[in-house]
């Protein structure tokens, strides 16, 4: 039997519009070509927000779609109230930034609700391409996983990039809706992610410990000494400055009296000792700590090029990560695009 919808990608997005479709009655097989559903979500802190003000949205992220961006500032809130009423544990009621309004769920908790209420998910079956006669909506996270396409779109220095994020993401969405007829979003060449203290290695569960976010209270400097001077609170002009630079490497230089600063439940001081216990090159030099750090990608921010109803092509929807054009230029919530656009996509196509 033929459903009334197919989803690929078990993420945020792609859980959300299935959990969504089934709530209004639709048959929707879930295609997921990962061992485990929840997608690059579920290794993240899973802060789910929106900026206060429109207006600081448009500042923070000026070369993204206005509209788009609307739809996300105006169905986040009902969005979240929505995940609440499933029943998805709620860790905090606030993103510890007061520029932001939001809240901030158990990541395990999140995904394992929502993969309930998406119902027929198919684990470790990825889609090779757009089935005919059925509408379908690309959820597939991006294409940070895919090294040459990494290359092309935003960095020689590739290869060199720690994946902060899930192995699976490879740009399937993004081919599969060109060759449906749609177009690239802006931004491309942007991605999401963070410097990451430069360990040999970092676990999944180490993204979020051993992120090193604060760069405002430090000199950040290639390892040529070229000093970069970061512009943005969010600090992802930083590591995409990192990842253009030898090696995708760069310098946080830091002044002890910036040791006492606060990063989100943490000081300055106690990242870099996360950072040093892991093995990190971290030094000192005449009342300074010098850690080095490597670029790491969590979501590239361009993709497909989608309406205000998620459409991308006939029959086509996206949805996450796959949708391009909100965050352009700057950086918003990707889990708060992907749990409205997913939503409203599902809704589109039943209605």
């Amino acid at each position: 039997m033929r459903p009334d919808l197919v989803v690929a990608g078990a993420g945020m997005a792609g859980l959300a519009a299935a959990a969504r479709a089934r709530e209004l009655g639709a048959d929707v097989v879930v295609y997921e070509k990962g061992t485990r559903p929840g997608g690059s979500m579920a290794l993240s802190s899973c802060v789910v927000w929106r900026y206060r003000d429109f207006e600081r949205f448009r500042e923070e992220c000026p070369g993204g779609d206005p509209a788009l961006q609307r739809v996300v500032w105006e169905e986040l809130d009902a969005a979240l109230a929505w995940l609440e009423s499933l029943g998805v544990p709620v860790v905090a009621r606030e993103t510890g930034n007061p520029l932001t309004t939001g809240l901030r769920f158990d990541p395990r908790g999140l995904t394992d609700v929502l993969a309930r209420r998406a119902g027929d998910v198919r684990l470790g079956e990825g889609l090779t391409e757009i089935p005919a006669g059925v509408p379908i909506v690309l959820a597939t996270g991006g294409f940070q996983g895919d090294t040459e396409l990494v290359r092309e779109r935003i960095t020689p220095e590739a290869e060199q990039l720690v994946l902060r994020a899930n192995p699976w993401s490879c740009g399937d969405g993004l081919r599969f809706a060109l060759e449906a007829g749609a177009s690239e979003s802006a931004g491309l060449g942007e991605f999401y992610g963070r410097n990451l203290a430069a360990t040999r290695q970092i676990a999944p569960e180490d993204f979020v410990p051993l992120a090193q976010v604060y760069a405002r209270h430090a000199r950040v400097e290639n390892l040529d000494g070229e000093v970069y001077e970061a512009r943005t609170w969010s600090e992802i002009d930083v590591v995409q400055w990192t990842a253009r630079q030898p090696g995708a490497r760069a310098r946080y230089v830091v002044p002890d009296s910036a040791l006492g600063e606060a990063v989100r439940e943490r000081t300055v001081g106690e990242v870099i000792e996360a950072a040093r216990m892991v093995g990190a090159p971290v030094g000192r030099r005449d009342g300074e700590t010098v850690v080095e750090v490597v670029a790491g990608i969590t979501t590239t921010l361009g993709g497909i090029a989608i309406d205000t109803r998620g459409r991308a092509a006939d029959g086509v929807w996206a949805a996450g990560a796959d949708a391009g054009g909100i965050s352009t230029g700057g950086w918003s919530s990707a889990l708060a695009s992907a749990l409205v656009f997913g939503r409203i996509a599902a809704e589109d196509v039943l209605g």
